[in-house]
C-alpha cells in the first residue's frame, strides 16, 4: 500500500493585522498607551511546519527550524549572554547560508508573564504581524553593522539579508507560539511602513523603521509544534538578492490547543545580518 502524506496540523487562531488608518502606524516596547495603532483580529489557519513536505527552507519559504544548542546557561544574565550567544549564531549564519560575513547584535528576551517583563525592555511578545525594519532602516542598520569593517564597501555593494534567530526558552508545550509568513505569499501592497519606538526606564528612547501588513486571504501562516530550546527558528528581515521579499511577517497567537497548564512562554530573539561580496 502507497505510503499516503499527512496533511500539516493547522490550528485556527486569531492574530492581530493593521486595521485602516490616515497616518503613520506607531508602536512603543513599554508605554503602549502612546500607541498609535488600529488593530484588526482575523482568524488564520497557522499549519505546523514540522509536517509540511517539503520541509519549508530559507530559500524558499524564508523561513527554517534548524537544531542549535547555545552555551549559554542563564539567558537573563545579561553579561554572560552578550559575551557568547552573538558570537554563537554568527557561526550558525555562515555556516547555514555561507555568508563571508555575518554580524549578530542585539539579544531582546520575551515573556508572556507580566511579572518576568519589567526587568527588561522591549519584552513583550510580538502581539500583532509585522516585520522589524522598514526597508530604508534595514539599509541603514546592514550599514551601521559593518561601519568599522575594513570591506564594507564590498559588503554593501555585495547582497546582504537581513535574519531574526528566535528560540523558545520554556519547555513545550507553548501556549503562545510565534507564526512566520511565508515570504512569497506576502506583496508589497500590503506593508505599511511603521516606527517602532523603544522606551524603558533608564535608557533613551530610540526610534526606527517597522513593517506592519494588511490582512490578505493569500498569507500562508506556519509555525512549529512544540519546539525546544536546542532549536533556533530563523527567519528573513529583507534580501537585497530579491527586491519583490518583503520579509517574513511574524506574530504571537494563543494556541487554543494548549493545555491550560502550560508553562508560560519566554524566548529569546537576536538579529543578524548576513552579507557576500
Amino acid at each position: 500500500m502507497a505510503n499516503i502524506a499527512r496533511p500539516p496540523r493547522t490550528v485556527e487562531a486569531e492574530i492581530n493585522y493593521l486595521g485602516p488608518m490616515d497616518s503613520m502606524p506607531y508602536f512603543y516596547a513599554k508605554d503602549h498607551a502612546r500607541d498609535n495603532l488600529m488593530l484588526e483580529k482575523h482568524c488564520v489557519g497557522i499549519e505546523d511546519a514540522r509536517q509540511a513536505d517539503p520541509a519549508p527552507s530559507l530559500e524558499r519559504e524564508g523561513f527554517t527550524l534548524v537544531p542549535h544548542r547555545s552555551e549559554v546557561g542563564d539567558f537573563t544574565d545579561t553579561p554572560t549572554v552578550e559575551s557568547i550567544y552573538p558570537r554563537e549564531i554568527e557561526v550558525l549564519i555562515r555556516e547555514l547560508t555561507g555568508a563571508d560575513h555575518v554580524v549578530a547584535r542585539g539579544t531582546v528576551l520575551r515573556f508572556v508573564r507580566n511579572d518576568r517583563r519589567e526587568a527588561f525592555v522591549n519584552s513583550l511578545p510580538a502581539g500583532f504581524v509585522h516585520v522589524d525594519v522598514s526597508r530604508e532602516s534595514f539599509d541603514d542598520f546592514a550599514a551601521r553593522s559593518v561601519a568599522d569593517h575594513p570591506d564594507r564597501g564590498a559588503l554593501l555593494a555585495g547582497r546582504y539579508v537581513g535574519l531574526n534567530i528566535w528560540r523558545v526558552l520554556t519547555p513545550p508545550p507553548q501556549d503562545m507560539p510565534l507564526a512566520v509568513c511565508a515570504a512569497p505569499s506576502v506583496t508589497e501592497a500590503e506593508r505599511v511602513t511603521g516606527e517602532a519606538r523603544v522606551d524603558g526606564v533608564g535608557i533613551e528612547e530610540f526610534r526606527f523603521g517597522s513593517s506592519l501588513f494588511r490582512a490578505s486571504p493569500r498569507h500562508r501562516w506556519y509555525y512549529y509544534r512544540d519546539m525546544t530550546p536546542g532549536e533556533a527558528l530563523i527567519f528573513k528581515q529583507f534580501d537585497t538578492a530579491d527586491p519583490e521579499i518583503v520579509g517574513c511577517p511574524h506574530v504571537a497567537f494563543a494556541d487554543p490547543g494548549a493545555p491550560k497548564d502550560a508553562v508560560p512562554r519566554a524566548s529569546v530573539e537576536i538579529r543578524a545580518f548576513a552579507y557576500w561580496r
